[in-house]
């Protein structure tokens, strides 16, 4: 594609290419098998949110990671070993779509709010190289201090995102895809020529089919397919 502006498929990750619930709290689930969450994470946590809650309201909840300060970066890879990461149910039908895009030649980027550690676990499971864009936490020796770097990428801070990408990479936004399931992908499903609601949310439901989006429920399992048929791009017939 040289010489000619690119082609980028953008990924949200939770609720889309990975059913409910998110990879965060999997990945809670396993820091908490392994004691490592104590008393002192949640008093942290809580104490964040109470610092925060009413004069910023999402610093205080999506942007709060309190419950990670102290315990070491370690753990994402200890994670990607476990048996709990190499059984996530990751939807084959957005495999299979992700597959479709390296076949023809388009960047893939997983854009989400999810930990920047755990989404670069993902893109392993993924079937070619994938830029990760995610919410990255700020550490110190070795280990996590519970606070972000720049900003929780959900609803605006995507569109931010995907715009900063599009102009570093050369892409072509009109023609790009862009697949999410709930209404704070909707920027990020705006900005793009093929917007698809993945397994959405009854609000963006409603958003997608008034505005003429492909919508598409994609399953946990190959053989749960109910068409057999594998998932297309989105195409003009399709919307």
């Amino acid at each position: 594609m040289s010489g000619a502006r690119k082609v980028a498929a953008f990924f949200d990750l939770d609720g889309t290419l990975l059913p409910p619930p998110s990879l965060e709290w999997r990945f809670i689930g396993y820091l908490l098998s392994r004691d490592a969450i104590t008393t002192a994470h949640v008093r942290g946590w809580l104490g964040e949110f109470c610092r925060l809650v009413l004069r910023d309201p999402r610093a205080a909840t999506v942007a709060n990671k309190m419950y990670l300060a102290g315990l070491p970066e370690s753990l994402a890879t200890e994670w990607k070993a476990s048996e709990a990461f190499g059984s996530l149910p990751l939807c084959a039908d957005g495999i299979e779509c992700v597959a479709q895009h390296f076949a023809r030649g388009h960047e893939v980027i997983l854009l989400t709010g999810t930990l920047a550690p755990l989404a670069r676990a993902i893109a392993a499971k993924l079937p070619g190289p994938v830029e990760i864009c995610a919410t990255e936490l700020e550490t110190a020796e070795g280990h996590w201090t519970g606070r972000i770097v720049g900003e929780h990428l959900s609803g605006a801070a995507k569109v931010r995102a995907l715009g900063f990408i599009a102009e570093r990479r050369g892409l072509d936004l009109k023609q790009c895809y862009a697949y999410g399931n709930e209404m704070a992908d909707l920027p990020m499903l705006m900005s793009v020529g093929w917007p698809v609601a993945v397994n959405p949310s009854v609000w963006l439901q409603r958003c997608a089919r008034r505005l003429g989006w492909q919508v598409c429920h994609w399953t946990r399992a190959q053989e749960s397919r109910a068409a057999g048929e594998p998932p297309m791009l989105a195409s003009k017939a399709g919307r």
